[in-house]
């Protein structure tokens, strides 16, 4: 490292640890005073202190202190009962010094074990009370940097996990409108049925958080189509039975092909597009699932899915009027679809939310 560059960092690392505060809790004030006075010589400028031990733990919180240095014997709450009251508001490392003249083992040993880091010897000497301090407000620094890093890298990892995440839901939702694209000229479909499961979701009072993975794992619901053979898919007429076999193939096929991602996004689109043909009465595919057996996404899908495919012209017919096809959305209601999400749709509709014609 530059020379220059190496005093700059260790004047900036000095800089920090004059800086951290530091709460003394000591029942005597004149004691309080010599150790101010001591730390305060030496730089320390957030040197705090209590008197009554009570007040401490509010105390703590108050200037988030990075050391505490504590009489042992004091009226109301010894040193070793008060830290105790603190251990279950501590998440991290914490040194703390305890001024003691008490030399019994058993004593040290019980404050070691409440997170005691060091002792200090009444009537305290200057020179012992900065080296004791000194070091263990290095150990705390050493510390915070190292939570710093720690959380530095974790944020990489989770954006870099992000992007990762983000780049393969690009790749499969292209693959999603590329089957979508040969079955729907505009190759919209798929965005609609995201948009209005996004707001059945919200009338149902799903999570926030919960509905954002259901957006993008909307747009995933027929990317098994890709594997269904164009004579099949865009055939004029009807299909035969053992044509519609192979249609009704495609919930798994894009199952195997969302499965094995391990996060909550890729999971939750494995299930959509395995789940999106099963029936609230259990006669549906590809699983025969029956009501709340089907996972929420499922249902929810199924039924924005059949909406939309009903006001939008198809192959096979034209479009129907959207108030007809929430009545059939509400006869189905109980065997084909979840009754709780057929009503959120017809709130939907009735408040003008619902995408009803082609958008962008």
């Amino acid at each position: 490292m530059n020379p220059d560059r190496a005093d700059a960092a260790a004047e900036a690392r000095e800089a920090e640890l004059r800086a951290m505060p530091i709460l003394v809790v000591d029942d005597e004030e004149a004691n309080l005073a010599i150790l101010r006075g001591i730390l305060e010589r030496e730089g320390h400028a957030h040197v705090h202190t209590v008197q009554d031990p009570r007040l401490a733990v509010e105390r703590f919180h108050e200037v988030r202190a990075d050391l505490i240095v504590t009489d042992q014997r004091m009226p109301f709450l010894s040193g070793l009962e008060w830290i105790e009251a603190l251990r279950p508001h501590l998440t991290t490392y914490l040194p703390i010094l305890m001024l003691t003249a008490d030399e019994r083992p058993e004593l040290r040993e019980r404050a070691l074990a409440s997170g005691v880091r060091d002792f200090l010897a009444k009537p305290v000497r200057r020179a012992e009370v900065m080296l004791r301090i000194r070091n263990l407000l290095e150990a705390r620094w050493a510390h915070k940097q190292l939570e710093h890093e720690n959380r530095r890298l974790e944020a990489r990892v989770r954006e870099r996990t992000r992007e990762l995440e983000l780049a393969q839901i690009e790749t499969l939702s292209r693959l999603a409108l590329a089957a979508e694209f040969r079955d729907d000229d505009i190759g919209r479909h798929v965005w609609r049925v995201a948009r209005s499961a996004e707001l059945v979701a919200e009338r149902l009072g799903c999570a926030p958080e919960w509905t954002r993975l259901l957006v993008r794992a909307a747009r995933l619901h027929d990317v098994g189509k890709i594997a269904i053979p164009d004579g099949i898919l865009l055939k004029p007429g009807r299909l035969t039975p053992q044509e519609y076999e192979v249609v009704k193939t495609h919930p798994e096929v894009g199952h195997r092909m969302l499965t094995g991602g391990s996060s909550r996004l890729m999971r939750m689109a494995a299930s959509v597009a395995l789940h999106h043909h099963e029936r609230w009465d259990g006669t549906g595919y590809p699983s025969g699932l029956r009501g709340d057996e089907i996972p929420l996404e499922g249902r929810i899908v199924a039924a924005v899915d059949a909406f939309d495919v009903m006001t939008h012209d198809q192959r096979h017919r034209d479009a129907r009027a959207p108030s007809d096809a929430v009545a059939e959305l509400e006869r189905a209601a109980d065997t084909q679809f979840d009754p709780r999400v057929v009503a959120a749709i017809r709130a939907c509709f009735e408040a003008g939310e619902l995408p009803v014609a082609d958008q962008g």
